[in-house]
């Protein structure tokens, strides 16, 4: 098991730590790679896997529904104690909910469990990003256009992914394998580009951020527990959830928070400080997840 849990984190540690060396010394517009990789690469990947009639979705929408509660539940269960701790709602909400399913979730399942959790891997990813642009920029912002929100390449992408995969349409092998070509860069360049994020930790908001390193988790595994107790779930969409529940909060509620000018300096301590902390958390959760022998 100890085996396991070093097979599926030692890469993750390695690439994210190339990134964080690279960026010391070298400065990269990691700005300019994010968009890139959003604009393009993961709207490939997300595309090409759900085009792949090997993944049919009608296989996934137990997960995807499992997916939702956590996400918006989250909110729901924290949503107490933000109030007792006087904390301004709108800055510690959102990161607790919208988690980081891209950047970490995505190659974290891929090395965990294979390329065979990778369709599971993306719904989950899917869900929580269609959730982040519609509620959470409400949460943000409860006049901004929904049309707006959603203007997305990602968006466009799982659409079209979704018409392809229930009509039956069965794209060319040639077709499949440059997207998949094309998709396979985003998975190194999300934990590279989380690396060079992690230089950017600020201690001065230690405490909430070792708040939320405990409260994102906790919430989500909380509420991951009685939707696998409840929905029949196959093993290895269980592990999938069970570790999609203890993602840390994702980089983009930073960059979310900078848009609005929703206190961004304390949302990036909450949300860097989280991922930090998650290099307890992720272990633990798939030391549990290999000992159950979901997968």
């Amino acid at each position: 098991m100890i085996g396991q849990i070093l097979s599926t984190m030692l890469p993750v540690f390695l690439i994210a730590g190339c990134g964080a060396l690279y960026g010391r010394y070298r400065s990269p517009d990691i700005k300019g790679l994010n968009v890139l990789n959003m604009e393009l690469f993961v709207p490939m990947l997300v595309f090409g896997v759900l085009a792949d009639q090997k993944a049919p979705l009608q296989d996934y929408a137990q997960l995807a529904l499992a997916a939702t509660v956590v996400v918006l539940g989250s909110g729901i269960v924290l949503y107490p104690l933000a109030k007792v701790l006087k904390l301004n709602l709108k800055t510690f909400l959102p990161p607790m909910m919208f988690n980081n399913s891209g950047n970490m979730g995505i190659p974290l399942l891929v090395l965990a469990f294979g390329d065979s959790a990778l369709p599971a891997a993306i719904v989950l990813f899917i869900v929580e990003m269609l959730l982040h642009f519609s509620v959470g920029l409400y949460m943000l912002d409860p006049h901004s256009s929904i049309i707006q929100r959603l203007r997305l390449p990602i968006v466009f992408a799982s659409i079209a992914g979704l018409a392809v995969n229930i009509s039956g349409i069965h794209l060319p092998d040639w077709l499949l394998e440059t997207l998949n070509m094309l998709g396979g860069v985003c998975i190194p360049l999300m934990l590279f580009a989380l690396g060079v994020r992690m230089l950017e930790i600020d201690f001065s908001d230690w405490k909430l951020g070792i708040l939320g390193a405990i409260a994102c988790p906790a919430s989500g595994l909380i509420l991951a527990w009685p939707m696998i107790a409840v929905l029949d779930l196959p093993g290895l969409q269980v592990a999938s959830l069970w570790v999609f529940a203890a993602l840390p909060p994702a980089v983009l509620n930073y960059m979310v928070a900078e848009q609005y000018k929703q206190e961004p300096h304390t949302v990036a301590s909450l949300v860097l400080l989280s991922n930090l902390g998650s290099l307890v958390v992720i272990p633990i959760v798939l030391g549990l997840v290999f000992s159950a022998g979901y997968v």
